[in-house]
């Protein structure tokens, strides 16, 4: 009977050390839950990214098809103007 506790203690030792080891070791549950919070960190990225895609998508395809948006586009980002407009440049001091 005590070499059978011997050997179930021996167990429970050899188990703990192997435990404390896994979680304290940088190749065990610490790259684990390192890696997961890197993940999640990129499946957000990743939705921000395929939101401003769909934007970019739909914005292409007014670019293409509505004039409007390209008298818009053109006003915006190149500072078009029509004959016989006034512009008024506000600044702040």
């Amino acid at each position: 009977m005590a070499r059978r506790q011997q050997m179930i203690w021996g167990a429970v030792v050899v188990a703990l050390v192997l435990a404390v080891t896994s979680l304290t070791a940088e190749g065990g549950f610490r790259r684990y839950w390192r890696l997961r919070a890197d993940m999640h960190t990129l499946e957000v990225r990743n939705a921000k990214l395929a939101d401003e895609n769909a934007r970019l998508r739909r914005e292409v395809q007014a670019l293409q098809d509505d004039p409007n948006a390209i008298d818009r586009a053109a006003r915006e980002e190149l500072g078009v103007i029509r004959p016989g407009e006034l512009v008024f440049s506000l600044e702040s001091p």
